[in-house]
C-alpha cells in the first residue's frame, strides 16, 4: 500500500504569490518522504496555477529545516509512493540499489525538477538550513534570510562526500566551498550573504514582510520575461559543467555509503541523528538541532 501526504506541507496563494510551507515544527522541518512528496505535489501545483507568478518556499517554526530524517517516528525510508520520474521503486532492493535508486528520485532527482520550475522561487530561511535543508534553499532562485539563520553541511562526518545535491562549488567558491565541507561548520547569514549565498539578510520580525514586498515586486513583471530569464541564467550553469560535476558527485556519494555499510554495517557511517548534531558542539545551536532530527518522544525533549 502506498503512503499518503497531507498536512506536511501547507499551501496557500495570495496576490499573485504561492506559498508552499513545510509543516514538520515539532522535528524542525526534517524532511520524510512523505513531506518530499507533498512539496514536489506542491510546486506542481504552483507552477500549474496562472495566477501564481512567483512561489515563495518557507518552514514553519524556529528553523526552515534540520535536514533529511534520520531519526524521528516519521521516519518512512522503506515506504513506497508514487513516484515522480521514471525511477523503479527502492523498496525491497538489495544492497546499494536501495538508497541509490530512492536518492535518485527523491533527493536529486526532485531538487533538479524544483530548480528547473518555470517561476521564480525563494527560500525563506530562518535558524538552522542544515544538509537536506540546504539543498532546499538552493534550489530556489533567491534566499531571503533572517539574521539567526545559519548553514551547514556535516555529513562529511559521515565519511560522505556532501549532499546529494552538490551544488556547493557553484553556491560557495571552490576555496569556501571546500572549508564549508572540510569543518563542517555552521555559515551564519551574515556570512553567507558576504559569499553571494544569500540575497537578503533581515532581522527575523522582518523575514515575512521583506520576502512578501520582493516577490510582490518580482509578480509584477511579465510571466514569460521571468521564465527566459530564469532559464538563460540556470543555462549559463549548466555550460559550466553543473549537472556533470553534481551526477559525479552523487556517484561518489554513493560509494561513501557502500563503503560506510562493509566498513561499519551501517550506510551512515555510525552517525545518528543526536551523534550529528553533537559532534557540532560547541555550537550553541546543537541542541536545536538535535531536537530537529532526534525522536524526542524517546529521549523525552521537547521538539
Amino acid at each position: 500500500m502506498q503512503a499518503t501526504h497531507e498536512s506536511v506541507v501547507e499551501y496557500s496563494v495570495s496576490d499573485g504569490i504561492a506559498t508552499i510551507t513545510m509543516n514538520r515544527p515539532e522535528y524542525h522541518n526534517a524532511q520524510n518522504s512523505k513531506m518530499t512528496y507533498a512539496l514536489d505535489a506542491a510546486f506542481k501545483r504552483a507552477s500549474n496555477d496562472d495566477a501564481v507568478k512567483v512561489i515563495v518556499l518557507a518552514g514553519a517554526g524556529k528553523h526552515f529545516s534540520a535536514g533529511h530524517d534520520i531519526g524521528t517516528p516519521g521516519r518512512d525510508i522503506d515506504q513506497s509512493f508514487e513516484r515522480t520520474s521514471l525511477w523503479y521503486d527502492h523498496v525491497g532492493k538489495e544492497g546499494g540499489e536501495f538508497l541509490y535508486a530512492r536518492e535518485q528520485e527523491v533527493y536529486l532527482g526532485m531538487c533538479r525538477r524544483w530548480r528547473d520550475l518555470p517561476k521564480p522561487t525563494i527560500a525563506m530561511v530562518q535558524g538552522a538550513c542544515v544538509a537536506g535543508g540546504l539543498m532546499l534553499a538552493w534550489v530556489c532562485d533567491l534566499i531571503v534570510a533572517s539574521e539567526d539563520a545559519f548553514f551547514s553541511d556535516p555529513v562529511v562526518r559521515m565519511g560522505i562526500p556532501g549532499v546529494e545535491y552538490f551544488a556547493h562549488a557553484y553556491e560557495l567558491n571552490p576555496r569556501i566551498a571546500k572549508e564549508f565541507l572540510f569543518l563542517g561548520e555552521r555559515m551564519d547569514a551574515a556570512r553567507a550573504y558576504q559569499m553571494g549565498m544569500v540575497n537578503r539578510v533581515v532581522p527575523r520580525e522582518r523575514l515575512q514582510d521583506t520576502t512578501t514586498e520582493i516577490a510582490a515586486k518580482i509578480a509584477r513583471m511579465p510571466r514569460l520575461g521571468l521564465t527566459l530569464t530564469k532559464q538563460a541564467v540556470n543555462h549559463v550553469e549548466e555550460l559550466q559543467g553543473k549537472r556533470a560535476a553534481m551526477d559525479a558527485a552523487f556517484a561518489w556519494h554513493h560509494f561513501a555509503h557502500a563503503h560506510n555499510e562493509l566498513v561499519s554495517g551501517d550506510k551512515l557511517g555510525g552517525y545518528d541523528a543526536r551523534k550529528m548534531a553533537e559532534s557540532q558542539r560547541p555550537s550553541s545551536t546543537a541542541a536545536a538541532v538535535t531536537a530537529a532530527v532526534s525522536d524526542a518522544k524517546a529521549d523525552g525533549e521537547a521538539a
